[in-house]
């Protein structure tokens, strides 16, 4: 009989909050194929994260109007950003990553600049023209169960680094991921979509 006092020796669980996925070619296929994931949230009970490179044909205006609200004169350009794919999971409900964080009523700090929030205030705000100054909105996220994330990183599926948020919002979305790359010293030519065999 075991001892319930034994205790197991595992490895130090490691946190990919904050960090950037890249998808390795060949190694992630279907709808998460190509794309850089911003991990806002990774825990012992697995991870959340959203697409960042996926623009979808509907903007924040068409969205804003689907959900009924009334747009301002003041929106301006942000009207015109596209809404991004997010990820597989949820489509149909919304997630704002902004700076600055701003006083929202579901709302998670994700560093000192940079919040996500998914409640409806933060949409009011933006349709009135008072919305954060910089911000990506996605309709749905990818996500792991507990001990996935890290099952598909030992299958080296995906490479990770440091997030930067001048990539999340001043970088165009084709050129994201070649950014991400260039921050790990890697050109995009240098990965390839066929594992060798000896």
């Amino acid at each position: 009989m075991v001892s319930s006092t034994h205790q197991s020796t595992t490895e130090p669980r490691i946190d990919l909050s904050r960090q950037f996925l890249l998808a390795m070619p060949g190694m992630v296929s279907g709808e998460l194929a190509s794309t850089i994931i911003y991990v806002c949230e990774h825990t012992e009970r697995g991870a959340l994260g959203l697409v960042i490179n996926r623009p979808t044909d509907l903007t924040v205006g068409d969205l804003l109007e689907r959900i009924d609200l009334k747009l301002s004169l003041e929106i301006g350009l942000v009207g015109q950003a596209p809404v991004f794919f997010g990820g597989p999971v949820q489509t149909d409900r919304g997630f704002v990553l902004h700076m600055p964080r701003g006083e929202y009523s579901s709302s998670i700090a994700l560093d000192e600049d940079v919040a996500l929030t998914t409640s409806r205030d933060i949409l009011q705000d933006v349709a009135n023209g008072h919305g954060p100054t910089q911000m990506l909105v996605t309709l749905g996220y990818a996500g792991w169960g507990s001990g996935q994330l890290e099952d598909e990183l030992a299958r080296n599926a995906w490479l990770n680094v440091s997030a930067s948020n001048q990539i999340l919002f001043d970088v165009p979305a084709e050129g994201r991921y070649d950014a991400a790359l260039a921050q790990l010293g890697i050109n995009a030519s240098m990965l390839t979509s066929h594992v060798g065999h000896a």
